[in-house]
């Protein structure tokens, strides 16, 4: 795990780019690492601000400081969890800018256990599409459709600078969770496939230190995937499993607070080689299809 130095920076400005800051959120924890990174494009002409993060009143003091006179172009999210998006209201108020992004979700029709992680407030005043651009002073951010970690999850290029705001497709400090039944890691592995084609110079994840060697990094995260894959079918050909038996053989020694995004990962895996008709259930237990 990458360490970034400590105190935090929770709530200062960083200047990582000549046309990019950022502002940590305070939100740090094992599922985030030291919290939400919302990222500012552009100068005093014109700002997109990019992941707001949670509705924290810190947070956005700390964001409306930063922004300070320059006018909003727009207020893009990556994706509708709650780490993300939240802000986005509350921001759109303060600076009159629209909310612009990856489409809303509804994941569960109202199963509260399911919905947790989304926010469904969300509301955007735009929806871009897969290679839809946006522009403003000096600036143009394209959408690019990574669905897998969340199935409206968009990453946005910063053109002509070889900058890719990553959400949480990609991060350099761990791998993403993918947890079905939003999540899906078949369209995962296919939005890794997609980011390892393109020749992006760095990415800036909303959590964690930018990545330097982008595409030395999705190849091993695939690699590292597939490596899962073949674990999990090497395990049931042994004998069939409960998914937490499996996750238990699988991550041994594992922080007992990472066990539950372990567990949703498993799934995920255990659901795509169902669907391509490798594995198969026995009630509570998976087996290797017959």
């Amino acid at each position: 795990m990458a360490l970034l130095p400590k105190p935090w920076p929770v709530g200062l400005v960083e200047q990582v780019e000549p046309l990019v800051r950022r502002v940590l959120a305070p939100n740090g924890s094992a599922w985030t690492y030291t919290g939400t990174q919302t990222f500012l494009v552009g100068d005093g002409r014109g700002l997109a601000v990019i992941d707001p993060g949670p509705d924290d009143a810190a947070h956005l003091d700390a964001l409306l400081r930063a922004i300070g006179p320059a006018p909003v172009v727009a207020i893009l999210c990556t994706h509708t969890h709650r780490d993300h998006s939240p802000a986005a209201a509350p921001l759109a108020a303060a600076t009159g800018a629209p909310v612009i992004g990856c489409a809303p979700l509804r994941t569960s029709g109202g199963d509260a256990v399911t919905d947790a992680p989304f926010d469904l407030d969300y509301t955007p005043d735009r929806v871009l599409a897969d290679g839809e651009a946006l522009a403003g002073p000096g600036w143009t951010l394209t959408a690019i459709a990574t669905p897998g970690h969340a199935s409206n999850h968009l990453c946005f290029a910063l053109e002509g600078t070889g900058i890719l705001f990553t959400g949480d497709h990609v991060m350099g400090w761990a791998t993403s969770v993918v947890a079905p039944p939003d999540g899906d890691m078949a369209d995962y592995l296919a939005s890794l496939e997609r980011l390892h084609d393109r020749e992006d110079r760095i990415y800036y994840p909303a959590h964690g230190p930018a990545v330097t060697r982008p595409r030395q990094l999705v190849r091993g995260m695939i690699g590292h995937r597939r490596q899962r894959e073949a674990q999990i079918l090497r395990l049931l050909a042994e004998d069939t499993a409960e998914l937490p038996a499996l996750v238990e053989q699988m991550y041994r020694g594992l922080a007992p607070a990472l066990i539950g995004a372990a567990q949703q990962s498993v799934w995920a895996h255990l659901v795509d080689l169902e669907r391509r008709g490798l594995v198969g259930r026995s009630g509570p237990s998976w087996i290797i299809a017959p």
